[in-house]
């Protein structure tokens, strides 16, 4: 069976003008196969999988690992695609996988020079857009009211913890940090004269590592960043990490803490899009905006905004810059 099918994949890549592939990558004959060709040659470069992608991957192989690739085909997707919507995946979960699927098999066919067909995915994912199985997230609008968030932080004032996360709340608002980049910066980054903080591999969908931004420690949201970074000096000492606790607990402690005020559908990332909001409405233009947030495409902070035409000439004649704002002009970053 197998020489069979060696015979009729060569005579095939003959008729195309291409030479077959032979020794240990020729015997490549599965998605799964592919997978782990995938895995070694990032892990030979020093590129770990992240947690993210190791799940997607998994689940491929879960799915459709024991598949050959030369059975590999457009309705086989679309077959796959409706089987995973069934089960719960979303349509950007599954434009997830087959994102990665034809990475998976570009990546063997550049690298490896494996025969492959990556049209067949592009194909089924066209497919499945229109079944409307494969889409691209919706924006989400939620802010906190100004009651939710003093609801949340008086609850953790009031609850005992070893992670006192109504300061953490306090300085995710004034900062526009995610939880992880709050729970990594380290006091190495932190430059306290200056009032500037080094945000080290910040997240960025063009550039996963070596992504380190300098964001200023600014008092314009209703919260002050510098002064909660003080308090958090004197209960660590200044050594380490200034919140040192894992992002995970923290967002478990974050998601009681909104079940038990009543906020069900409240996320940790709600204080990032509230932290940003409340920039715009402080005055602070949106490439300034975006020296806080990290936000390399201006057009990702538009939705921030909620400004009308009209609003520009109030804010034109009212606006005088703060002290902070000041600040903000003056930094070199």
């Amino acid at each position: 069976m197998l020489a069979d099918e060696w015979i009729v994949e060569t005579e095939r890549l003959i008729d195309i003008g291409m030479e077959p592939s032979g020794g240990k990558i020729q015997r490549r004959k599965t998605i799964g196969d592919l997978i782990d060709l995938h895995v070694a040659d990032l892990l030979e470069v020093r590129k770990p999988l992240r947690r993210s992608k190791r799940a997607v991957l998994n689940a491929l192989k879960n799915d459709l690992g024991t598949v050959r690739i030369m059975h590999l085909n457009r309705s086989m997707l679309i077959a796959y695609g409706k089987k995973r919507a069934r089960r719960g995946a979303g349509p950007v979960t599954l434009a997830v996988d087959l994102s990665y699927l034809r990475t998976l098999l570009t990546h063997a066919a550049a690298i490896h020079g494996i025969t492959v067909d990556t049209e067949c995915v592009r194909l089924a994912r066209t497919a499945l857009t229109h079944l409307g199985l494969v889409g691209r997230s919706k924006e989400r609008e939620r802010r906190p009211t100004e009651d939710e968030i003093s609801d949340i932080i008086a609850h953790f004032e009031n609850t005992p913890s070893i992670i006192p996360m109504a300061r953490i709340v306090k300085f995710a608002v004034a900062t526009a940090m995610r939880q992880e980049e709050i729970c990594k910066i380290e006091w190495n980054d932190v430059d306290l004269k200056k009032r500037i903080v080094v945000i080290k591999d910040r997240k960025d969908p063009r550039r996963k590592d070596g992504n380190h931004q300098k964001a200023p420690l600014l008092n314009l949201t209703g919260f002050d960043a510098w002064q909660l970074l003080l308090e958090q000096k004197i209960l660590t000492g200044g050594k380490g990490r200034c919140f040192p606790y894992n992002h995970k607990s923290v967002g478990a402690a974050f998601r009681r803490a909104r079940n038990a005020i009543g906020a069900d559908d409240l996320r940790f990332h709600d204080l990032r899009h509230e932290a940003t909001s409340r920039l715009f409405e402080a005055g602070l233009p949106i490439e300034r905006v975006a020296l806080v947030t990290g936000h390399k495409d201006w057009k990702m902070l538009k939705r921030y905004t909620n400004l009308k035409p009209e609003d520009l000439h109030k804010m034109q004649t009212k606006y005088q810059p703060s002290e902070d704002e000041h600040f903000l002009m003056q930094l070199n970053i």
